[in-house]
């Protein structure tokens, strides 16, 4: 008997105990190699005996395609599909030739490596869509944008439920008519009214415009370039007070974001956004920015609709831009108070409370205050308004701020924090 006959009984009686006696009609080994060889582009199927029931797995060039298939004989690394060339790199068509001898540790060791490397391949294939995401982020939308939505959209049913003006009756009624403000131009009620009506607005997942609202305020303030979640505690880092800013926009509806997005949309007033943004997260002097900046539209609100805002707004015949100045000019006011006296949050109810008194009493000069504070800094000075007036800061040098919770009966609801 040849050594090759030898060899090859040996083999086949080494290859017996591994394997039922259905093999013969399971797969010809040697015919499997000769087709890799040839590259061979016919599929065969390869079953795999255990415990007498057979598992059906294509092979494609005499790689099987498939997930965790064992060969029970030795146990040995799972079979992937890998192209031939690292198969043959790796002993694994050897194994099946052999009938499923032992493979060396060296071998092993490769097979690890590899299924590591494709492994993270295909994690990294993975990822890229989603840089490819995030390197296209949504685009900051400019103030006059949003307010043409608005202006393009049906508001019927909110327009219903506005209250433009203060309701007087009797002595007050007659006091206003004589000795009140002047009364806005009819041609400018249409533009009011939409103001009212925005503030009635809620916020809708669904407009493409109000979440573009929200990205380009949270990446303006936080200077980031990619999107941010709709929901999460990031939202707290800008000054809202929970995960959902539409939460926090009780009594001034979508107009207290679209007050904050001019804010920061506007090059000359995006300084100072900064600037209040950045004392918003002083260790002692903190207050929640966003939360404070819809206080500053709730003020806005009420003085617009106590008409205290008519003469400035016929003068200049717009509702909107006066609006929108008088909110920043709100907002300048309170920034410096709250700076140059070093109020607290426990002192947010009495300073909303004085803030909102001299808004009312003296629109004209917020605004004037507003004016000569961005004339100032265009010029690249240091601008007076960061200090309040005199009166303003002899008048915090004797009052006694107490904290939100020790507020009169009288005066709670009015002045905190909404």
């Amino acid at each position: 008997m040849t050594s090759e006959a030898f060899r090859g009984q040996n083999q086949e009686h080494t290859r017996q105990p591994t394997r039922s006696h259905a093999m013969e009609e399971d797969i010809d080994v040697t015919s499997h190699i000769e087709g890799l060889n040839g590259l061979s582009h016919e599929c065969k199927p390869l079953e795999e005996i255990t415990n007498g029931h057979s598992n059906h797995k294509p092979v494609m060039n005499g790689v099987i395609i498939g997930h965790n298939v064992k060969d029970h004989t030795n146990g040995s690394a799972p079979l992937r599909s890998l192209p031939i060339s690292a198969l043959k790199q790796n002993g694994l068509l050897q194994t099946l030739a052999a009938g499923g001898e032992q493979s060396k540790p060296a071998e092993e060791k490769e097979n690890v490596e590899l299924e590591k490397a494709r492994q993270e391949w295909d994690a990294l294939e993975n990822i890229q869509p989603a840089l490819t995401e995030d390197s296209n982020p949504t685009p900051l939308i400019p103030f006059n944008e949003a307010l043409q939505y608005f202006q393009t959209t049906d508001l019927g049913d909110l327009l219903k439920n506005i209250q433009p003006t203060i309701r007087r009756t009797g002595l007050a009624a007659i006091t206003h008519f004589l000795f009140g403000p002047p009364r806005l131009h009819r041609e400018l009620l249409e533009e009011r009214d939409l103001v009212f009506a925005i503030a009635q607005c809620p916020v809708d997942n669904s407009q493409t415009v109000h979440m573009r609202v929200l990205q380009t305020i949270y990446k303006r303030l936080i200077g980031s370039r990619l999107d941010c979640p709709r929901f999460g505690a990031h939202w707290e880092n800008i000054g809202f007070q929970g995960t959902d800013p539409a939460t926090d926009l009780r009594g001034t509806g979508f107009l207290g974001l679209m007050h904050t997005l001019y804010l920061v949309m506007d090059p000359e007033t995006l300084p100072l956004a900064r600037d209040i943004y950045k004392l918003s997260q002083h260790p002692t002097q903190n207050f929640p920015f966003s939360v404070m900046s819809i206080n500053m539209t709730r003020i806005a609100l009420q003085v617009l609709r106590e008409e205290a805002l008519s003469k400035e707004c016929n003068r200049r015949q717009q509702v909107v831009g006066v609006l929108n100045e008088f909110y920043v000019a709100t907002y300048l006011h309170l920034y410096q108070l709250w700076k140059t006296q070093q109020k607290t949050i426990a002192d947010s109810g009495f300073v909303l409370k004085e803030v909102e008194l001299f808004a009312k009493k003296n629109p004209k000069q917020m605004l004037r205050r507003l004016e000569v504070f961005l004339k100032e800094r265009r010029a690249g000075g240091v601008p007076r308004g960061t200090s309040p007036d005199s009166q303003a800061q002899h008048k915090g040098k004797e009052m006694h701020f107490t904290g939100v919770c020790d507020l009169p009966p009288d005066m709670e609801g009015e002045a905190r924090l909404i």
